[in-house]
């Protein structure tokens, strides 16, 4: 856990809970998720780039690559699930192919169709990253959240695995 003199320790109460703002509490909810997510994403950016020397976004692909049992994906659907353009993604697959980390080929049938998958080092490394990686984001909840608000919105993601991961 980080130095409490860098965080307080006394956390604000949600603000979809707490009232008398101008925002309806629904606004307030989507606010609170926001400021969280971008306080995660801006401490992930810099363990992102120390463990697996990859930038935010070109990790964000790895992670979509990750959650796909066999084979990969088509460029373009990394491209619409990222909400990238397909032309910044292109260069994105061609920085992590050259460390070779995804492997790009023709899709069968299909002239244009690039479908891109991990490589077995892009596992290995993303294997031994992921205990650093998911304390960065408990911790980043934790200093930005309360216990309930960080339940809260672990409730929000459905389980993938099946195990109920508690505290």
């Amino acid at each position: 856990m980080a130095d409490p003199e860098e965080h307080p320790t006394d956390l604000p109460e949600c603000p979809s809970l707490g009232g008398g703002g101008l925002l309806p509490a629904e606004l307030r909810a989507w606010m609170l998720l926001l400021a969280a997510t971008g306080a995660v994403e801006q401490r992930l950016r810099t363990v992102v780039k120390a463990t697996l020397d990859v930038s935010h976004d070109e990790f964000l692909v790895l992670c979509l690559l990750a959650e796909q049992p066999e084979g990969g994906l088509r460029m373009t659907r990394v491209a619409e699930l990222l909400g990238r353009p397909k032309t910044r993604l292109t260069y994105q697959i061609a920085c992590l192919q050259h460390a070779g980390l995804v492997t790009r080929r023709s899709v069968c049938g299909d002239k244009r169709g690039i479908e891109v998958a991990l490589t077995d080092k892009a596992r290995r490394l993303l294997k031994e990253a992921s205990a650093p990686l998911a304390a960065t984001v408990t911790e980043s909840l934790a200093h930005f959240m309360g216990p309930e608000q960080c339940a809260a919105m672990r409730g929000l993601v459905p389980d993938l695995t099946g195990d109920a991961h508690a505290e």
